[in-house]
């Protein structure tokens, strides 16, 4: 999808699972990271300090999906994501709701919508987060948030952009326009605030 992205709209894309190209040399040359249903601890101390530098710098960052299961022991980490994944129910089909209409990702979204997908619920949710779409935990099975459960957020932080989309288990999404459309709006905006 991002290697699609990238040819439509003559952007470069590169994607690799090496964490060694965290550096202050290799970053500068970016406009945003995108942490792809990344898991675990996945960067080392120096490759962290660069992280927080780009950011710093006024980099940008998309995180997708299991993005909140990354980096649990690292609180700069948790206020970047903006909350840490806190389980979930079996897949299963629900409906989402749109509640911020002046951000680029949601503008032309309908103003609810239903996907199958895996629900995340959240914790260690930061103050800071300008909530998107939020789902309806009674359309479904197993939420634990209540009436106000957010699945996508963006925010200003450490000087840097960053935005999040819970949806994106399942390979379908990839190909899916309304969920392609709301990444590639969440990336232009994570891209519009780097320095060069």
């Amino acid at each position: 999808m991002f290697l699609r992205l990238g040819q439509q709209y003559h952007i470069q894309v590169d994607t690799t699972e090496d964490s060694t190209v965290f550096n202050d040399a290799n970053l500068k040359k970016y406009k945003t990271i995108v942490f792809l249903s990344t898991r675990g601890n996945i960067l080392d101390s120096t490759q962290k300090l660069a992280f927080q530098h780009y950011i710093r710098q006024g980099g940008g960052f998309l995180g997708i999906h299991a993005a909140t299961t990354t980096e649990y022991e690292w609180p700069w980490y948790n206020q970047l994501i903006g909350a840490y994944f806190d389980g979930h129910p079996e897949p299963q089909v629900a409906l989402y709701k749109t509640i911020d209409r002046d951000f680029p990702v949601t503008r032309n979204l309908p103003d609810t919508f239903r996907r199958l997908d895996e629900i995340y619920n959240f914790r260690s949710v930061q103050d800071s987060l300008h909530f998107l779409l939020y789902v309806d935990e009674k359309s479904y099975q197993g939420g634990k948030m209540g009436e106000l459960h957010p699945v996508s957020w963006y925010h200003n932080f450490d000087g840097g952009r960053e935005f999040y989309l819970g949806l994106g288990h399942f390979d379908a999404a990839y190909t899916d326009p309304l969920f392609i459309n709301m990444v590639w709006q969440g990336l232009k905006w994570t891209m519009g605030n780097k320095n060069s």
